[in-house]
């Protein structure tokens, strides 16, 4: 009997906050919802919903032997927000956690529109956006003339495989290699994409034209590299939460640290190194810029020794660091094989491509390596427009000059917590240290409640990377969100 009680207690205590959740709901569309109403509706979902994921979350994780504390932070991450956010944003943001696989963890906003340096949520909200899709868009959230380009081609062909000629491609192909100067161009679709073809580049290289032995070639890599997430990229990287628990990884990666010229001279003595493979800026490391003249010095290095020097430009590449390329702030550091993605779309779609020399480029044959989407006519398109936006508009220059004065308006905020300003272009970071609790995320929490989206880096940095399309008046308003936050969470 009393179970039947309880029973029925608990299915009235559940639809009466599902009541509460739907009349906040409807009122979400209302402007004048109170923040009070929001947090009692959002409680109340996360009360009915979160609890049952736990559950579930706890039991099969017992059932595979799992950490139930381990298995359950990744299942609340979504519903643990610092702040309450709206009814309409945590159902999605709910929603997501229960269909999608759980290998992001996004900030808790919802967003739903996007133009220039500005992105909006589903409630109206509207932000400076710093991430640009980690410098995917850095030609600006949809530029009118990407976006022309690309409707205009959906209109007349968006694919036919490789096994046939397009006219977009040959645009392109001719466009990036006389704009970069550098004979061929081979068109992928991601980041690790282009990046795996330059290791598939740098080793047939190294036995075709170097004389490597077959199998032996070796390929140097820094410690704190990101590549992306695939089997190579994993195979190269230093973090273990990229490649813990995916072994057995490709051989054949050296890795040593950056920014250290004798690290470097030292494996380069080995005959069986095809290349060196480098970020020019760490970018997933923390914005970490090297000492001048190191790239410059790699370059030698590498020359001297008969090794590839090769750029991944993925994230420092097209503009964003206040030169076209982040290797073209020395002359001396030309690479032999760059590699490039994000930004060469403007954001519009995935697209990527690894330049290299004849000698380089020549030694994969056809059938050796390719892709069905690589070089499609629509991707072709839209990069030929993007890298035509980011030359007519100088970009580059207003990255550089603009850089400059961010770099030294955030110096001055005054906070103890602040160690450390870093960056070059519109490329740059904030190097913080704990106080009383309080961390580098509680700012980025507290940034997007004051209008501005950021992501941390390895715990202690924030990241700041908005579009090049910025203003210097959007600068100043927006290292004053910045300084404000500070303020506001270490006092």
């Amino acid at each position: 009997m009393k179970m039947m009680k309880m029973m029925k207690m608990m299915k009235m205590m559940k639809m009466m906050k599902m009541n509460v959740l739907r009349r906040a709901l409807r009122s979400s569309a209302q402007p004048a919802i109170t923040a009070a109403a929001t947090a009692t509706a959002a409680s109340s979902l996360l009360g009915l919903r979160t609890c049952r994921r736990l559950l579930s979350t706890q039991q099969a994780a017992a059932a595979r032997g799992v950490s139930v504390a381990a298995a359950s932070s990744s299942a609340a991450a979504a519903t643990n927000a610092k702040v309450a956010i709206s009814p309409k944003q945590q159902a999605i943001i709910e929603s997501e956690a229960k269909h999608g696989a759980r290998n992001y963890n996004p900030s808790p906003v919802v967003l739903s529109k996007a133009k220039g340096v500005f992105v909006w949520d589903v409630d109206g909200g509207r932000y400076f956006d710093f991430l640009s899709a980690y410098s995917a868009v850095n030609q600006g959230h949809l530029h009118p003339k990407i976006v022309a380009a690309m409707k205009d081609q959906l209109d007349k062909v968006t694919l036919v495989s490789r096994a046939f000629y397009t006219e977009t491609l040959a645009e392109f192909q001719e466009y990036v290699t006389e704009m970069l100067g550098y004979d061929r161009v081979l068109p992928m679709n991601t980041g690790v994409e282009a990046d795996e073809t330059a290791v598939k580049l740098a080793r047939r290289w190294g036995y075709d034209v170097k004389g490597i032995p077959a199998n032996e070639a070796k390929i140097i890599v820094c410690n704190e590299n990101f590549m992306g997430r695939s089997m190579t990229a994993v195979s190269a990287s230093t973090d273990p939460s990229s490649y813990g628990g995916f072994g057995p990884f490709l051989p054949g990666f050296v890795k040593i640290p950056f920014n250290d010229i004798n690290a470097l001279e030292k494996e380069l003595q080995d005959p069986n190194v095809c290349a060196f493979l480098v970020e020019p800026i760490q970018g997933e490391a923390g914005i970490v810029v090297p000492d001048d003249g190191y790239l410059s010095m790699v370059g030698k290095m590498c020359r001297r020794h008969n090794v590839l020097f090769i750029a991944d430009e993925v994230q420092t590449g097209l503009a964003r660091t206040g030169r076209m390329l982040a290797t073209d702030w020395e002359p001396e550091a030309r690479p032999d094989v760059v590699v490039l993605g994000k930004a060469l779309s403007g954001g519009m779609m995935p697209v990527s491509a690894v330049l290299a020399s004849d000698q380089v480029m020549l030694t994969i044959k056809p059938g050796q390596h390719g892709s069905t989407f690589g070089g499609n006519p629509l991707g072709a398109r839209v990069a030929t427009a993007a890298l035509q936006v980011l030359q007519d508009e100088d970009l580059a220059g207003n990255a550089e000059r603009l850089g400059e004065i961010l770099r030294a308006e955030l110096n001055k905020i005054d906070c103890d917590a602040i160690k450390e300003v870093r960056g070059r272009g519109l490329l740059n970071a904030i190097v913080t240290e704990p106080r009383d609790g309080k961390t580098a995320d509680d700012v980025v929490d507290q940034m997007r409640l004051n209008g501005l989206l950021a992501k941390t880096t390895h715990g202690d940095i924030i990241r700041l990377a908005p579009p090049l399309v910025i203003s210097e008046a959007h600068i100043h308003e927006c290292v004053a969100i910045m300084a404000k936050s500070f303020k506001q969470v270490f006092g």
